[in-house]
């Protein structure tokens, strides 16, 4: 999936939605969600359960279609293209947009090839030399800050990681496909409070390169780890802004009864 090329001046944005509506059956999840998220940032979904973060965070590449008898109409456009253009391939979108989800899922395979899983699902076979792939496994490794922990032990089944480790892993497969936009799904709810701190620490440094959209319902996690937040309620977009203006200064009403924990 090629990004459009942004017109000199105007503000880059990673992900807009128009008009976005999405059903499960006859439930409707989502209700006209407009949005933008801009690049270089790390995005905050939050809301109280059911409230249609996750699924947003789903449709932005696409996955809410693996779960039947899904219905979406309206716009979503990633790096300047639709992705519902008919030529837009789901293979392309998802090594675009990569995903990070609640609980650490390795491979039961070794560290080293759990790194390049995801580049040999889009890769033929060969075409890797081996060279190359012990560069990516190690260039992977120390973005997400578990080189020094592991390079003694490549060979070793992912499984035997700790569960922070093991969700840095995760991220970590993700970087040979040289994603643009990096999607979480509650990725510190099954880590301890040392195994949080560690991942948010990795969240600060992967905005360098990186978009970062992360559903959390940990609230001091919001306010320390991101630059924006979208507050949803009941499938709603409500308020959108820096994460200090919406935790301190809401401009809605159901927002600052959120952050005061009056409901959720």
């Amino acid at each position: 999936m090629t990004a459009a090329t942004p017109a000199a001046g105007l503000v880059q944005v990673s992900i807009h939605t128009r008009d976005l509506n999405l059903w499960y059956g006859d439930f409707q999840a989502l209700k006209s969600v407009t949005v933008d998220i801009r690049q270089g940032l790390i995005t905050g979904l939050i809301g109280p359960s059911g409230c249609g973060k996750t699924t947003l965070l789903r449709c932005f590449n696409r996955i809410n279609e693996r779960y039947g008898n899904v219905t979406t109409t309206g716009e979503i456009t990633i790096l300047g293209r639709n992705i519902y253009d008919p030529d837009v391939s789901l293979s392309e979108l998802r090594k675009t947009v990569g995903m990070v989800f609640q609980r650490p899922n390795p491979l039961p395979i070794s560290i080293f090839e759990n790194v390049l899983f995801g580049i040999r699902v889009h890769t033929s076979r060969g075409s890797l030399p081996k060279r190359r792939r012990r560069e990516l496994v190690e260039s992977a490794l120390r973005e997400v800050d578990l080189w020094d922990d592991v390079k003694d032990r490549l060979h070793q089944k992912a499984t035997g990681l700790t569960l922070e480790q093991q969700q840095k892993l995760c991220i970590a497969r993700l970087l040979p496909l040289k994603p643009r936009i990096i999607l979480m799904d509650e990725p510190c709810s099954a880590l301890d409070a040392e195994g949080t701190e560690k991942i948010e620490d990795l969240l600060d440094g992967l905005r360098e390169k990186y978009s970062v959209v992360i559903v959390t319902h940990n609230m001091a996690q919001a306010r320390r780890a991101t630059d924006e937040c979208i507050f949803m309620l009941l499938g709603e977009l409500i308020e959108h802004g820096p994460t200090e203006q919406v935790f301190f200064n809401p401009r809605r009403e159901q927002t600052e009864m959120y952050i005061e924990g009056r409901y959720g």
